[in-house]
C-alpha cells in the first residue's frame, strides 16, 4: 500500500488525512502549526519537519493549502517537495489555485521525474469529514488510475477531467455555481422574511422541489439561525472568484453573475467578515432589505 504524505491540515486537510489513516494508509503529515499535526500523530500519523522530508518518505504527496503562492512555496520553494522528489513520485494538489500555475508546477516537477495531478475538491468541511467530497482531477491518465484508490478514500465522486489544469478549471466552474446558488438562497430567505413567512418552513418546502440545492439544504438553515461558522470561508471564495474572473478574462467569457457575487462578498469583507462562512452573505441582503438582524 502506498505511503501518503499530506501537507496542510486546516478545515479540509485534517479530516481528509484522517480518512486516509482510516483507510489503512501510512500517512506522514506536515503543517506550519504544530497542534493540527499533533492531533494526527495521536491518530497514527507520522510527522515531518518540512515538505521535502514528506516527499522523501512518501510515494504520493498531497497538498491542501490556501492559495497559489502557498502551493508554489510548499512544492517548489526552499525545503519544498521538489527537493525530496524523485522519479515515480506523484504529487496531488487538492488546493484551488490558478490553472496556469498548476501547469507550470507540473512542468517543474516533470524535470525531476515526478508527476502532478491537480485534484481540487467540492463538498466543504462536511464532505471532508464524511469522505464524500467531489474530486475533479487533471493530469496523466496513468497517474490518475494509479492514485484512484487514494482519492476514493477521501471522496465519493472522483472524475478525471483531462490534462494538467483541467481539474482546476472544473473547480472554477464549480465556484461559479457556488456563488450563484448562495445569492439565490439569500435572496429567497430575505424575501420570505419580509413577506412574513417562516423561513425554516420555506427551506423545508423548497428543498423537495426543483428549486432545491446543496446550498439551500445545508447552508440555508445556518443563514437563518445566524450561524456563520465557516465550512468554507468568505475570503477563500473571494480568492476563487478572482481566479474565475481572471480565467474568464483570458477566455473572453462574460460572467456577470460571478462578477456581482464577487462585489457582494466584497461588502462582507469590508465589514470584517472574511473569516465567516459563505452563508453570511445573507447579512448583505438583510441590510439591503432594511432588516435589522
Amino acid at each position: 500500500m502506498k505511503r501518503i504524505g499530506f501537507i496542510g491540515l486546516g478545515i479540509m486537510g485534517k479530516p481528509m488525512s484522517q480518512n486516509l489513516l482510516k483507510a489503512g494508509y501510512e500517512v506522514t503529515v506536515y503543517n506550519r502549526s504544530r497542534p493540527a499535526a499533533d492531533a494526527l500523530v495521536s491518530a497514527g500519523a507520522k510527522t515531518a519537519a518540512s515538505p521535502k522530508e514528506v516527499a522523501m518518505n512518501s510515494d504520493v504527496v498531497i497538498t491542501m493549502v490556501t492559495d497559489t503562492p502557498d502551493v508554489q512555496q510548499v512544492i517548489l520553494g526552499p525545503g519544498g517537495v521538489i527537493e525530496g522528489a524523485r522519479k515515480g513520485l506523484t504529487v496531488i494538489d487538492m488546493s484551488t489555485i490558478s490553472p496556469n500555475a498548476t501547469r507550470a508546477i507540473s512542468a517543474e516537477l516533470s524535470k525531476v521525474g515526478a508527476i502532478l495531478l491537480d485534484a481540487p475538491v467540492s463538498g466543504g468541511d462536511k464532505g471532508a469529514r464524511e469522505a464524500t467530497l467531489t474530486i475533479m482531477v487533471g493530469g496523466p491518465e496513468g497517474a490518475y488510475n494509479d492514485c484512484l484508490p487514494v482519492l476514493q478514500a477521501m471522496g465519493k465522486k472522483v472524475v478525471r477531467m483531462g490534462d494538467s489544469g483541467a481539474g482546476q478549471l472544473t473547480k472554477l466552474a464549480n465556484q461559479i455555481l457556488v456563488a450563484g446558488n448562495m445569492i439565490g438562497v439569500c435572496e429567497c430567505l430575505v424575501f420570505a422574511k419580509k413577506a412574513g413567512l417562516d423561513q425554516k418552513k420555506v427551506i423545508d418546502s423548497l428543498s423537495a422541489g426543483a428549486a432545491s440545492s446543496w446550498s439551500l439544504v445545508n447552508l440555508g438553515p445556518k443563514a437563518v439561525d445566524g450561524d456563520f461558522a465557516p465550512g468554507f470561508k468568505v475570503k477563500l471564495l473571494q480568492k476563487d472568484l478572482k481566479l474565475v474572473l481572471a480565467s474568464a478574462n483570458e477566455l473572453k467569457v462574460s460572467l456577470p453573475g460571478s462578477s456581482m457575487g464577487h462585489q457582494l462578498y466584497n461588502a462582507l469583507e469590508a465589514e470584517g467578515r472574511g473569516e465567516e462562512g459563505t452563508q453570511s452573505l445573507i447579512r448583505v441582503f438583510e441590510e439591503l432589505a432594511g432588516i435589522v438582524a
